[in-house]
C-alpha cells in the first residue's frame, strides 16, 4: 500500500493543504500522522473518492490580483456576508472571507467571486492568510471584522463559553487580530458574552458543600480574559450592546459590537441614526412595512405552518400573538408551555406592520419564535427576511428554502454594519464622532465596556481611583 503527502492529496482533490489536514484531523479523510505530518493510504483516498465522503464545493482561492481596494479590510466567520454588505454601504469592501459552512461559501462565491476565500481560521496562520489576501509580510491592515460562533456564550444554551470548541475558536480569532495587527479590529457576538463565564461549573456543583465560585467562573470571565488578551496586546477595547433598530434596520436585533484600535486610544460607541420615540431629534424607527411595501407580492419562498397551528393563527391579527386568542384557546394552543416561565411572546406570533420585525432566527416556524406575516396565514418569506436584514433583492443566497433562512437569519442587519463602517472610516480620517450621551442604545443597562470594567473592578475591590481613566471618555 502506498503512502500520499498531503500536498500529494490537495493537488489530486484540487483543495487547498490546509483543507486536506482539516479533513484528515476530523476523520473525514482517513490518515495516520508520522511524526508531525499526514500521511494518506492511496486506497483510503480511493474509497474516499468513490463513496463521497470528501466534501466538495467552492474550494479556497486567493484573491484576484485586478482587485485592489482603496481600505484593506479582512472578514472572518463572515456567513452570508450581512456585516461585509453593511461595512461596503460605508465605502470599506473586504478582500477576503473566511468561512466554512459549504452554502455560506457558495453564497460568497456567487456574490463576490473575486474576494479570497478561506476556510477555518483555525487552519490558517497569519501569514497564509495574508499570502491569500494578496498581501505582503508588512502591508499594513486597516481592519479585520468577525463574529465568531454565537451559541457558547448563547443565554439559550448551555452558557460553556471559552470552554466550548466554539468559544476556543473566539480565541483564535484574538489570536489573529494580534498577529496580523490590523489598524483597528470589529468583533460581533450576541448579548451573552457579557455574561459568560470563562469556564463553566455545572449548577449541581454549587452552593452548599462546594467551594465558592473562582473569578473565571463568575458571570463576565469570558470577556474579562477576552479583554485582558488585547489590551495586553496593545489594542484600546471598547464595546456596547446596540438594538440594531438605532442604526436604521427595521428589525429590533440586539448585538454586542466591540471595537479595538492598535493606537491604544479608546474608541467611542456607534452612533445612532434613529430612535424609538424621536430622542435627539432623530428619525423614528423604521418598521416591517417599510422594507416590504414594495415587494412583488407573487414569488415569494417560504415554508408552511403545521396545519394545526394556522387554526390559532386565524384567530389573531397584526401585531398579536397567544395572549389576544380567545382564553379558551389559551392553553390549548401552548400546551405545556402555557405553564412555563417567562413572556412567551413568541408563540403564536404576527409582526406588526407599524413595528420593526423581532429578531429574526433561523426558521420562522419555530413555536417559541414564530414569525407570522402580519395578515397571511404562513411564515416570514425569504424575501421578507432578505429585505429586513437589509440584503439587496439581487443578492443571491445559496441553497434549500430553509439554507436560506439559516444564513439570512444569522446575519448582522445591514444598517449596523453600515454604523461600523462608519465609525471605522472616520476614526482612520481622524474626523470628530458625534456622541449623544446616555442614548438607549438596547434595552438594558450597564452593557458597555466603561460599566463593565465598573463591575469587575468592584469585584476585585479595586480602589474607586483607579476608575478615572475610563470614565474621562464620558466627561
Amino acid at each position: 500500500m502506498g503512502f500520499l503527502s498531503v500536498k500529494e492529496v490537495a493537488q489530486i482533490l484540487n483543495k487547498s493543504e490546509q483543507y486536506i489536514r482539516k479533513l484528515l484531523r476530523q476523520g473525514r479523510l482517513p490518515g495516520e500522522k508520522v511524526g508531525k505530518q499526514w500521511v494518506v493510504f492511496e486506497e483510503a483516498l480511493e474509497q474516499a473518492n468513490s463513496e463521497k465522503n470528501v466534501v466538495t464545493g467552492v474550494p479556497d482561492h486567493p484573491k484576484k490580483e485586478s482587485y485592489s481596494p482603496d481600505v484593506i479590510a479582512l472578514s472572518f466567520f463572515s456567513g452570508a456576508m450581512g456585516l461585509d454588505h453593511g461595512l461596503e454601504k460605508a465605502g470599506i469592501s473586504v478582500i477576503l472571507a473566511s468561512e466554512i459552512d459549504p452554502k455560506c461559501r457558495e453564497t460568497i462565491q456567487k456574490n463576490r467571486p473575486e474576494i479570497a476565500l478561506i476556510g477555518d481560521i483555525r487552519d490558517y496562520s497569519a501569514n497564509e492568510i495574508r499570502t491569500a489576501a494578496g498581501l505582503e509580510k508588512f502591508d499594513d491592515i486597516d481592519l479585520v471584522v468577525g463574529g465568531p460562533p454565537c451559541q457558547a456564550f448563547s443565554t439559550a444554551g448551555k452558557r460553556m463559553g471559552l470552554v466550548d470548541e466554539r468559544g476556543n475558536v473566539f480565541l483564535v480569532f484574538v489570536d489573529r487580530i494580534l498577529e496580523l495587527r490590523p489598524k483597528y479590529a470589529v468583533k460581533e457576538n450576541v448579548r451573552g458574552l457579557l455574561s459568560a463565564p470563562l469556564s463553566h461549573r455545572p449548577h449541581n456543583k454549587r452552593g452548599f458543600g462546594y467551594p465558592p465560585l473562582t473569578p473565571e467562573e463568575e458571570k463576565g470571565g469570558a470577556l474579562h480574559y477576552i479583554m485582558g488578551k488585547l489590551e495586553d496586546g496593545g489594542y484600546s477595547v471598547s464595546f456596547n450592546l446596540y438594538n440594531a433598530a438605532n442604526f436604521g434596520s427595521p428589525q429590533k436585533r440586539e448585538r454586542v459590537i466591540m471595537v479595538c484600535s492598535r493606537d491604544g486610544s479608546r474608541a467611542p460607541f456607534l452612533v445612532p441614526t434613529h430612535s424609538e420615540t424621536g430622542l435627539f431629534d432623530l428619525p423614528k424607527w423604521r418598521t416591517f412595512h417599510d422594507v416590504v411595501k414594495d415587494l412583488d407580492p407573487d414569488g415569494h419562498e417560504h415554508v408552511n405552518f403545521p396545519e394545526k397551528r394556522l387554526k390559532y393563527y386565524r384567530m389573531i391579527g397584526a401585531g398579536q400573538y397567544w395572549r389576544h386568542l380567545p382564553e379558551e384557546f389559551q392553553k390549548e394552543a401552548l400546551g405545556a408551555s402555557f405553564y412555563a416561565n417567562g413572556g412567551k411572546t413568541g408563540f403564536i406570533r404576527r409582526l406588526a406592520w407599524d413595528k420593526p420585525s423581532p429578531t429574526l432566527v433561523t426558521n420562522p416556524t419555530m413555536p417559541a419564535t414564530d414569525l407570522a406575516h402580519p395578515e397571511e396565514d404562513r411564515p416570514l418569506s425569504v424575501q421578507e427576511y432578505k429585505r429586513i436584514q437589509e440584503f439587496p433583492d439581487g443578492w443571491d443566497i445559496f441553497g434549500s428554502v430553509l439554507d436560506k433562512y439559516r444564513q439570512i437569519g444569522n446575519a448582522v442587519p445591514g444598517s449596523l454594519g453600515k454604523a461600523v463602517g462608519k465609525l471605522i472610516v472616520s476614526l482612520m480620517k481622524k474626523e470628530d464622532i458625534k456622541q449623544y450621551k446616555k442614548f438607549p442604545y438596547s434595552r438594558y443597562k450597564n452593557t458597555d465596556d466603561l460599566s463593565f470594567r465598573l463591575m469587575m473592578l468592584e469585584r476585585l475591590e479595586t480602589a474607586p481611583e483607579q476608575l478615572e481613566l475610563y470614565f474621562e471618555a464620558e466627561s
